[in-house]
């Protein structure tokens, strides 16, 4: 039997299924404790709840990054079986990309779910992490990439067209910086962030850029961690007004907080349930339930709410649970 995600979402099935949280640590203490707390999530929700990407870029020292990518390659290589671990690299114009690249992808292309990239101005960009990719033998790797700058936020529909990348995320602070002042500092962080047009505007492209191309639009990190009704506050705006599916943490608080907003209602999850099998009963075709009409475009509203619910780490009775039996946490 063909698997409603396969006959509901095509092309897009494969995007749709990584984790709502992308949790980023450049310290190696960090790192370590990262790796274990998703290994301790992943057993109390059953499923692996957030990816952690380890930083090549913001924590490697100024003549270190040889070191500091082949620690990353050694903590990556020793972590537990159904690890989602991604690695942030350098630039495509800094000079160790290259060496990132040969080194960690070479390595670890059966270990990573994605390989990300910051700074990405344009799909000549794109093309040069791939070919570096394919250098490396890590040809089924998928990129992650960073908007950073209102040029590549002109361009990102063409980026997110890609068929390599998977992900969009946006760089807030390089982007509100790269103004020259005419944005205020406020833009980086708080309510600025959700109320400058500029912002507004770069958020809403890149969210409008993945969802038009199957991809997966992943908001910026909120910079105070240490204030939860801060974090509760942005996350729901990402999520629920600014269409984003997919959030950054650099804190261990606010991965939790990402999970509840990302995750749908309990009472949604149940008519969801509900009407894939009908939909399911049906073979797909059009179905009327409690008198109102539903079909293939339904059909996929709900199943995202089932996605959801299971990337989320909610509870879902067994036939619900039975449609993700063959998603492991990792590749």
């Amino acid at each position: 039997m063909t698997h409603p995600r396969d006959i509901l979402l095509g092309a897009q099935a494969a995007a749709s299924a990584i984790p709502v949280c992308d949790h980023y640590s450049g310290v190696e203490a960090r790192m370590r404790k990262s790796l274990q707390l998703q290994a301790e999530m992943t057993e109390e929700f059953g499923a692996c709840v957030f990816d952690v990407s380890l930083d090549c870029e913001d924590g490697a020292p100024v003549g270190g990054e040889a070191d500091h990518a082949q620690m990353v390659i050694e903590l990556a290589l020793a972590a537990p079986a159904g690890a989602r671990i991604a690695v942030r690299v350098h630039p495509v114009d800094h000079p160790a990309f290259e060496a990132d690249m040969a080194a960690i992808a070479g390595r670890l292309s059966q270990r990573l779910v994605h390989i990300m990239v910051r700074k990405v101005e344009s799909v000549a960009d794109v093309l040069r992490a791939e070919q570096a990719l394919l250098a490396a033998s890590a040809g089924a790797l998928p990129l992650h990439v960073l908007i950073e700058s209102p040029a590549a936020v002109h361009r990102a529909f063409d980026i997110a067209a890609h068929p390599r990348v998977q992900s969009l995320s946006f760089g807030l602070m390089d982007f509100v910086s790269s103004h020259g002042g005419a944005i205020p500092s406020d833009g980086m962080s708080g309510k600025g962030q959700f109320t400058h047009p500029l912002v507004v505007r770069a958020k809403l492209e890149i969210a409008s850029a993945c969802h038009a191309h199957g991809k997966v639009p992943s908001h910026c990190v909120v910079t105070e961690f240490g204030d939860a009704a801060a974090i509760q506050a942005a996350v729901g705006r990402a999520a629920l007004d600014f269409g984003f599916t997919r959030m950054w943490s650099v804190h261990p608080n606010q991965i939790r907080p990402i999970l509840e907003a990302f995750a749908p209602q309990q009472a949604e999850v149940e008519v969801a349930i509900k009407i894939i099998a009908f939909g399911a009963h049906e073979n797909w075709a059009p179905i009327s339930f409690f008198g109102k009409l539903h079909d293939r475009a339904s059909y996929r509203y709900f199943w995202h709410v089932l996605e959801r619910a299971h990337r989320t780490g909610r509870a879902l009775p067994p036939e619900a649970q039975n449609y993700f039996a063959d998603v492991g946490a990792s590749p």
